[in-house]
């Protein structure tokens, strides 16, 4: 479990919508405030899945062949499949924009982000927006089929063992591993860093895609292949 959950938080805390949305709020006024507000809502939507699945399992794991186990492997080896459909799916666009001459616009799917032709222009370029729009951000562009993974892999987890704590703040510590860095960087050289993470927005912009390529197809195919072993060992 503690594997699947680091490699899960490795992938979303990499996925680059989320950091360019972030960027996007914290050069507004009052943008420390906004951007913790925007992680603040970010770790909710992590603990609240957590706690759902906990409550849902009791916090014990089911048998591995009870119909429970077994579903929650379907499940993931479900969301598996559809991050590889999906990250091939990107590259086919990415490449048929590259013939057309331009990028590909950015696309809802299975990695559950929705953006537009860029995470910034659905809540408009530096605007002022307000505290409830970056926690709305924050959830708008959190990569739920990511998320949904990690839910997936939770149903492991067995709360009667310390160490399962321990990994569980550990995946959303390193889900939000980025986030939390550029807060930092924010807090302690405002000026630099808004503009230091608007350029790295722009650049995130222009590679997005193959970014978004490459950590779908790893994570899809590292789940669909454990999944399929332990569904069949």
């Amino acid at each position: 479990m503690v594997l699947d959950l680091m490699l899960i938080a490795l992938a979303i805390t990499l996925y680059p919508l989320p950091l360019m949305a972030f960027a996007l709020a914290v050069s507004t006024a009052r943008g420390v405030w906004k951007g913790l507000v925007f992680i603040l809502a970010w770790l909710a939507c992590l603990v609240a899945v957590i706690a759902v699945v906990l409550a849902v399992t009791d916090g014990q794991p089911p048998p591995p062949r009870s119909p429970p186990g077994v579903a929650g492997l379907a499940a993931k080896l479900a969301i598996g499949v559809g991050l590889v459909f999906y990250g091939l799916h990107r590259r086919r666009l990415m490449r048929a924009g590259a013939a057309a001459g331009q990028g590909p616009e950015v696309r809802d799917g299975p990695s559950g982000v929705a953006t537009g032709k860029g995470t910034g222009e659905a809540a408009g370029d530096r605007g002022e927006g307000s505290f409830w729009a970056s926690a709305g951000l924050a959830v708008l562009v959190q990569p739920w089929g990511m998320v949904a993974a990690g839910a997936t892999t939770v149903l492991e987890a067995n709360t009667s063992q310390p160490a399962t704590f321990v990994a569980l703040f550990g995946f959303c510590l390193l889900a939000s591993a980025s986030l939390l860095a550029a807060e930092l960087y924010i807090v302690f050289a405002p000026e630099v860093a808004q503009a230091r993470l608007l350029r790295l927005r722009g650049w995130l912009k222009e590679h997005s895609q193959q970014a978004i390529v490459v950590l779908c197809l790893v994570l899809g195919l590292w789940l669909t292949a454990k999944s399929l072993f332990q569904l069949t060992g």
